[in-house]
């Protein structure tokens, strides 16, 4: 396993110094935006397209560094009723596909969006309730209307460009936010789907991160190394469903937070350990999104303890033991 970064949480600092501070941190790998809801604070997707010259120049910047680029992140939302925002954040998902080719990355972090209803509209609606059946129909025609077709021609694409897994992040607010709907599209698209692991979006919900590694097993292709923190006042007064825009943490019933700052290490001496028991050996890539740290400090942190419970090496072979996956 590699200790990686999501380098938006650096988007202060220029492209190298980016990449100079986490070599320094002690990080191994970069997972870079490409635009969408990332603003692409370090790749021009457009100049990386048009230039090999360019393209050599950001890997070996990246190399220079002793890192390794591990994914390319295009999150957005490319089934957005609003057609100008669905066409844009599509153009930006094939352009990322195209640049990850060319740049020999397999992997592109991606969503996989939401649409509105039939008949037009301007926003978003996810569904998230069986009753009243409305809801159901409304589902059914996202899916079967919007996320199947656009992502079965997306895989397509990915495969002419030889990226191997579109690593769908399973969060709120899009139409893959939990294991069953992202095998709904695994097995409606292909083997390409794989998910983005990110424990954060699972805490508020209910889940159990280590339960969904076994459920998902073989089929994690990418994983962001992410915190959240309930608070249990604020929890028991609204309920995980509470919208609070604009509230300050105290008054949040859930929160994004560093490693260590949500669950302890123990709980991520665990979460390695059941990665590492479905054969996952890739890249835990740290997310910066804690409200009440510093970017640099916040993963600093965050390395340090990954650093005391990632498994670097492989098992050993050990005389009468199980295997390990």
């Amino acid at each position: 396993m590699k200790i990686g970064l999501f380098t938006d949480g650096l988007m202060h600092l220029s492209f190298e110094d980016a990449l100079r501070t986490a070599a320094e941190l002690g990080v191994q790998a970069v997972e870079i935006g490409t635009g969408n809801f990332s603003p692409a604070p370090h790749c021009d997707l457009s100049r990386l397209l048009a230039s090999e010259a360019s393209r050599r120049s950001f890997l070996d910047t990246i190399t220079s560094h002793g890192l390794h680029l591990s994914a390319l992140n295009c999150s957005g939302n490319p089934l957005h009723p609003n057609m100008r925002v669905a066409q844009q954040a599509a153009e930006v998902t094939r352009k990322t596909l195209q640049l990850a080719g060319l740049l020999g990355v397999e992997r592109v972090v991606c969503m996989s969006g939401c649409p509105g209803t039939p008949g037009g509209g301007q926003h978003p609606n996810w569904v998230v309730a069986a009753w009243p059946e409305d809801f159901v129909e409304l589902l059914e025609w996202q899916w079967l209307e919007r996320v199947i077709p656009f992502w079965s021609e997306m895989t397509e694409v990915a495969g002419n460009h030889g990226v191997r897994k579109l690593c769908f992040e399973l969060h709120p607010g899009m139409c893959v936010y939990n294991p069953s709907s992202f095998r709904r599209l695994r097995e409606s698209v292909g083997p390409a789907v794989a998910a983005n692991l990110d424990p954060s979006h699972f805490f508020f919900q209910g889940m159990d991160p280590l339960a969904v590694i076994r459920v998902l097993g073989g089929d994690i292709g990418h994983v962001h190394a992410k915190d959240a923190r309930i608070d249990l006042h604020n929890l028991s007064v609204q309920g995980s469903l509470d919208l609070q825009p604009g509230k300050p943490v105290r008054d949040l019933v859930w929160a994004y937070r560093t490693l260590g700052y949500g669950h302890g290490e123990d709980f991520w001496a665990n979460f390695v350990s059941a990665l590492r028991a479905i054969g996952y050996d890739g890249v835990l890539s740290i997310e910066h999104e804690d409200p009440l740290m510093d970017a640099e400090e916040a993963i600093a942190r965050a390395v340090d303890l990954l650093n005391k419970t990632v498994f670097f090496k492989p098992p050993s072979t050990v005389p009468g033991a199980p295997p390990a996956f």
